[in-house]
């Protein structure tokens, strides 16, 4: 069999079913794993917001010290990231994701034995110490097997696993507080650190084994795939103006790498203060139950995961990321003002909070696709680290702001208006920043 020809005007891997059957093999390869490694990891980041509802009636805790130690997380996070995805460039995704898993793990158990806020807030942070690198260690091994026209719709398959979890870690977080709560004398939020951090350490041995650096070094493929595979990466085309090129020392000197970083700060800042506050939201509606919660809590999150997909496939075919992130952060701030427009019904309620959570689950898999698109291959490394860094400074002030805008104000519309400003400006300096390469084209 021979390679196939290239065309000149559209790339390789959408058109032609050779490199279709190349990618779905790398797909069932890697795809299954990388999920189920990035839901342990959402959930051992935000299970804390179910948790706070025990933890705050049997610890010293008020709304404050949750709202820091949930944000402190990104303070860690932020420290390490960038050295973490420099070291997985020099020591392989392996090596880099089975320390960051095992570390992580052992830090999301640990939460279990705190017992004053000080111990919280050292817990939160090392958990972003140990988990800093691997969202952009993820998004970096992709762009090694895949090129940027199928890299959409991967990365948002790959980022589903939050509105996964969410729908998820409703019913099993509750049932978790109901139920384990003065099983063998501990309470049901240190049962919930401890059954949800285990998995971390033990998917990271089994990724150690199971994955590959490169594809060169993959024995599951045949010399005429890992060839067909290099092609398709070597005729890549972008959607979006590049100006950033080479090292990662002209990338700090390129402008648009600190918009990028604005943008993920505003959109993640927003995010993570609706992930934390969404069971507290939910329970302000008089759902006291915590596994009501939790089922409340999953139907929100159902329609995200699908439309989150979906979303990601149209931008692909499209070859489009611009315009398809406005949409979806403008789509999650009038399902926010939706839900204000429906205080104490609870039907309502919950269907304008589906809308709001369509649209926040499905802007970031565009965002990181643009990035991973606009940084060239010499700076990938560190500029998804830095722009991830730096954006994950958002959600370690935002809960604490919004709080504080929530208690001054005595109502939560105001810390909805906050969130909502966030997203809308988010979606604005994306558009104004970045430049689309060409005009959008579908592709088959």
């Amino acid at each position: 069999m021979h390679l196939p020809a290239a065309s000149e005007t559209s790339p390789p891997a959408l058109e032609n079913p050779v490199y279709e059957a190349v990618f779905a093999k790398v797909d069932w390869r890697l795809i299954p794993l990388l999920l189920i490694a990035s839901m342990v990891a959402f959930l051992d980041r935000i299970n804390i917001g179910f948790a706070q509802l025990q933890m705050k009636q049997t610890l010293p805790f008020d709304d404050a010290v949750y709202a820091l130690g949930a944000g402190i997380f990104f303070v860690g996070y932020f420290l390490f990231e960038v050295p973490s995805n420099l070291l997985l460039e020099r020591i392989g995704a392996r090596k880099t994701l089975l320390r960051i898993m095992v570390l992580w793990g052992l830090a999301a158990i640990a939460t279990m034995f705190v017992s004053t806020p000080l111990e919280f807030y050292a817990a939160r942070f090392f958990l972003g110490v140990f988990e800093a690198g691997f969202a952009p260690g993820v998004l970096l091994y992709l762009t090694y097997w895949y090129p940027s026209v199928r890299r959409g719709q991967v990365i948002a398959i790959l980022t589903s696993a939050p509105p996964l979890v969410m729908f998820i870690a409703g019913p099993l977080c509750g049932s978790i507080l109901k139920y384990l709560d003065g099983v063998s004398g501990l309470y049901g939020w240190q049962w919930l650190f401890l059954i949800q951090g285990l998995p971390a350490p033990v998917l990271g041995v089994l990724l150690y084994y199971l994955l590959k650096d490169k594809p060169s070094q993959a024995a599951w493929l045949s010399k005429e795939e890992r060839a067909q595979l290099d092609d398709a990466l070597q005729h890549d085309e972008e959607n979006i103006v590049k100006t950033t090129s080479g090292t990662f020392g002209q990338l700090l000197r390129d402008p648009k790498v600190y918009l990028l970083s604005l943008v993920c700060f505003l959109l993640l800042g927003a995010n993570y203060t609706m992930v934390f506050w969404m069971p507290t939201l939910i329970n302000s509606w008089g759902v006291k139950d915590p596994l009501m919660v939790g089922v409340y809590h999953a139907i929100s999150n159902a329609a995200g995961i699908i439309c989150m997909v979906l979303i990601g496939r149209h931008s692909d075919k499209w070859h489009e990321r611009r315009w398809h992130y406005a949409s979806c952060v403008t789509i999650a701030a009038g399902g926010l003002f939706l839900l204000m427009l429906h205080p104490g019904t609870l039907i309502g309620s919950i269907l304008a909070l589906s809308v709001a959570v369509i649209g926040f689950v499905s802007a970031p898999p565009l965002f990181y696709t643009l990035t991973s698109e606009y940084l060239s291959a010499g700076s990938a490394a560190g500029g998804l680290a830095l722009i991830t860094s730096l954006g994950n400074l958002g959600p370690a002030v935002s809960p604490s702001i919004t709080g504080f805008v929530v208690r001054n104000a005595g109502d939560n519309f105001y810390g909805m208006y906050f969130v909502m400003a966030l997203y809308l400006l988010s979606g604005a300096l994306l558009l104004l920043s970045m430049r689309a390469a060409a005009t959008p084209k579908w592709h088959p």
